[in-house]
């Protein structure tokens, strides 16, 4: 049985890595004890709100105010948010509806109150634009050439447009 003085001395940091087998696995299985930490410092248990905050508030909202830290208490929880300078006073009127729609998204009476912060957002970098696919490929690209296996053929074709388009 671990000692209570060894759970209380580890608590709130970043958990040992995982032993390496030689093999490859997905990223997010070793991120996901070092997120849920990060997560659970500012309050979200569930991550759900941040990841999604844009559809759970809608575009405008999402803009000018982002959560930062969800507190729970026995009168219900009160979400923290970072607004724009000047959004705050709008947001304070828009109370009631927004934490409407955080807990019929969530599914539960998550939030009781929201609390502003003001200061300036990051600004989140654009999706890249969706280039359109390069026309057929000359005759003459070796990529036309390869007689191996469909899968590897398709694959070299794909690159061969796609460098043509870089070009």
């Amino acid at each position: 049985m671990p000692d209570q003085r060894e759970d209380k001395k580890n608590q709130g940091k970043i958990p040992p890595a995982p032993p390496r087998r030689n093999w490859v696995e997905p990223v997010a299985r070793s991120v996901a004890p070092l997120t849920a930490l990060a997560f659970a410092r500012a309050g979200f248990r569930d991550p759900t709100l941040l990841l999604r905050w844009e559809e759970i508030a809608g575009p405008e909202v999402a803009r000018i105010a982002r959560p930062i830290k969800l507190s729970e208490s026995a009168h219900g929880g009160v979400l923290t948010l970072k607004a724009e300078p000047g959004a705050a006073l709008f947001l304070s009127h828009e109370t009631r509806a927004l934490c409407g729609r955080i807990n019929d998204y969530l599914g539960r009476e998550a939030v009781h109150k929201l609390r502003f912060v003001q200061g300036a957002l990051v600004e989140r970098p654009p999706k890249p634009p969706h280039r359109a696919p390069s026309g057929p490929l000359p005759p003459h690209d070796p990529a036309t050439k390869f007689t191996g296996p469909e899968k590897v053929r398709e694959s070299l074709l794909r690159f061969a447009r796609a460098r043509r388009r870089v070009d």
